[in-house]
């Protein structure tokens, strides 16, 4: 739909941005180009996350997830500072006033792109995915270009003669918009590809979880990384130390099932399993004290 969409509006605000005359609209054409490349990003990084772990890739391909969500946000960043190095240059330029009837296209923009940006950093959130958000801010940039441009197009004809680049000026106030939701969304992408460690929140739900079952006396070194649109998980899980092998075998199975029934998101998690050596303070007694895990 985001790419249907944007091919539209791009053909659109171009055709009114050259007719009308105002640059305003042409850099709002390229955002919507830019975005149209950037939805097909995105969904050929979620589509090759998904697939399953193989032999040359045993850990699976979640990491194009985070990588989509980078190259969008790169794109953000270049497309802010084609639209800057234009719109000086056409402030530079004696040009004519942009035309009254571009608002109209600016007004169904405007509101196209946000109903669009919404439902789709919805999804983001509801799939925990970086580069879908980073998608939808790129359809904002694009209402917030449109908005921008609406001001200066208005300030343009209210002014009359000798305001005619007040659009640009709009253009340029938001390349410098567009280039701060690109460093914003640049950073979680590489956050995930660098391993950063997720929130505190569901590492203690892993905690609580892993403390939940009977047999477990203590954990510690409870590690957390997120992998495409999921996490995986190591973790040290103390029990008694006469414990079979065989025991200790089904301990860890009953920790890696309460894990992912609490956390759903979860998709490994590897215990290394140790005996318990007696009570005393360890990283444990958080989970311990935290009660129920909460809802991730």
């Amino acid at each position: 739909m985001g790419v249907l969409v944007n091919t539209a509006l791009a053909i659109i605000k171009l055709v009114a941005g050259v007719v009308g005359h105002t640059y305003a609209l042409v850099a709002d054409a390229v955002e919507s180009t830019a975005d149209i490349f950037s939805s097909l990003v995105v969904w050929g990084g979620i589509h090759i996350a998904a697939l399953p772990a193989d032999e040359d890739h045993p850990y699976g391909h979640g990491r194009a997830e985070a990588l989509a969500g980078a190259v969008v946000s790169l794109m953000l960043l270049g497309a802010a500072i084609g639209i800057a190095v234009e719109a000086i240059r056409e402030i530079r330029t004696p040009h004519h006033a942009p035309a009254p009837w571009t608002l109209i296209v600016l007004v169904c923009v405007i509101i196209v792109k946000e109903i669009l940006s919404r439902k789709v950093f919805s999804i983001g959130a509801e799939v925990e995915s970086v580069a879908v958000r980073a998608d939808a801010q790129h359809h904002r940039s694009d209402a917030i270009t449109s908005a921008a441009a609406f001001v200066g197009i208005s300030v343009a004809l209210i002014g009359g003669p000798g305001w005619e680049t007040a659009d640009d000026w709009a253009a340029l106030l938001a390349a410098c918009v567009i280039f701060y939701n690109g460093v914003r969304m640049l950073r979680p992408a590489l956050d995930d590809l660098m391993d950063r460690v997720p929130s505190d929140d569901i590492v203690k739900a892993i905690g609580v979880a892993a403390m939940s079952v009977s047999d477990v006396q203590e954990i510690e070194k409870v590690k957390l990384r997120k992998v495409g649109l999921g996490y995986v998980v190591d973790l040290h899980v103390q029990a008694e130390a006469g414990m079979s092998l065989h025991d200790a075998h089904i301990v860890s199975g009953k920790v890696k099932g309460a894990i992912r029934t609490a956390i759903p998101s979860v998709e490994g998690v590897l215990i290394h399993m140790e005996p318990y050596e007696g009570p005393h303070p360890t990283p444990g007694d958080r989970f311990r004290a935290s009660g129920a895990a909460p809802s991730v």
